[in-house]
């Protein structure tokens, strides 16, 4: 059963290799036959020509039929990976263009966030100097106001003092005063005066 699948499948094979082989067979005998006509001149076209240009013939043919197929195949193979390998590179080229086309991306944002990154620091920076200004004013405000404070303490210590100095030096003054326009009779006087006034009440 299995060769008669064979023989149906390959019958054209079969009996393609078949004529090659009788033609072959003919052509040798009819050179072999041609062999005594060995010694004579050769002159011209002879009749072993035509048979050696016919078992060429036959033998191209059957080499193209034999090898017909084999060879479209291997040739269509070929085609066929050469066609895969194109369309495996343009999809490597897609991926490339592709993965190019995101790093361009990435490389876009990261300009845009380094732009971002900077104007925050730039942000910040002046926000920290508004900071620090404002520190540094109320700091200065109160500063200020401790001066006058610390001022308005010493001024009115100077005074106390001035007052206290001025207050000394006008009572001694007056009792030195008093004690230069007082004589001694005026002393006695007022003594018994006071003494009267004390017995009296």
């Amino acid at each position: 059963m299995k060769i008669m699948n064979f023989i149906q499948k390959r019958y054209k094979s079969i009996f393609a290799m078949a004529g090659l082989i009788l033609l072959m067979g003919a052509g040798l005998v009819l050179a072999s036959s041609a062999g005594e006509a060995e010694g004579a001149e050769h002159m011209g076209w002879l009749a072993t020509d035509t048979y050696k240009l016919i078992n060429f013939v036959v033998l191209a043919g059957a080499l193209f039929y034999l090898a017909r197929k084999p060879v479209k195949e291997f040739f269509s193979s070929r085609i066929t990976s050469i066609k895969d390998e194109l369309a495996d590179l343009e999809q490597k080229k897609a991926d490339a263009e592709k993965a190019l086309a995101v790093y361009a991306e990435k490389i876009a944002n990261l300009n845009k966030e380094s732009e971002k990154i900077v104007a925050d620091y730039v942000r910040q920076g002046e926000e920290a100097k508004k900071r620090i200004l404002a520190e540094a004013e109320l700091q200065a405000e109160k500063l200020e106001e401790m001066a006058k404070r610390n001022i308005e303490q010493e001024f009115k210590s100077a005074k106390a003092s001035l007052l206290q100095d001025v207050a000394e030096k006008a009572f001694q003054r007056a009792e030195d005063m008093v004690r230069e326009s007082i004589s001694s009779e005026d002393q006695d006087r007022l003594v018994d005066d006071y003494l009267a006034k004390v017995v009296a009440s």
